[in-house]
């Protein structure tokens, strides 16, 4: 199965750009209701993905320099990120996309210039898994 039949296109998936502020992520994150988005460059390539874990982290560790108030001030750029979320190439094949999402909650998919075209969520490729086993167990 080709990985593009499950992608969200890169234009219906929040993301943040890795010079976004620390207020910004927060409040889209917020917003969305979402933990975990990815980031993108100036250049559109993947750089990552921030969750809220990072972002609180990063701001107790800041030894009360960065408050809520603060945030503003302090770039998206300077956040440690505590986790690897890895990306696909849109060629990839499905026991990639399947060996990720075990421990992502989505795939960001790249194209073969890392730029971000998309993610594939989790509970899609649990989809397309509970279609493939129901299909081999009536065959």
């Amino acid at each position: 199965m080709n990985i593009a039949f499950f992608l969200l296109p890169k234009h219906e998936v929040v993301c943040v750009s890795n010079q976004s502020t620390l207020r910004q992520t927060l409040e889209r994150m917020e917003y969305h209701r979402y933990t975990s988005v990815p980031i993108i460059n100036d250049e559109g390539e993947y750089v990552g993905t921030v969750t809220e874990g990072d972002l609180l982290w990063h701001m107790k560790n800041s030894n009360g320099d960065i408050t809520f108030e603060t945030a503003s001030l302090f770039l998206l750029s300077e956040v440690p990120l505590n986790k690897k979320i890895k990306a696909v190439r849109i060629d990839s094949n499905m026991e990639d996309l399947v060996k990720l999402a075990k421990v992502q909650n989505f795939v960001p998919v790249v194209d073969d210039r890392q730029r971000f075209i998309g993610i594939v969520r989790r509970s899609q490729i649990i989809e397309y898994c509970e279609q493939f086993m129901t299909k081999a167990m009536d065959a």
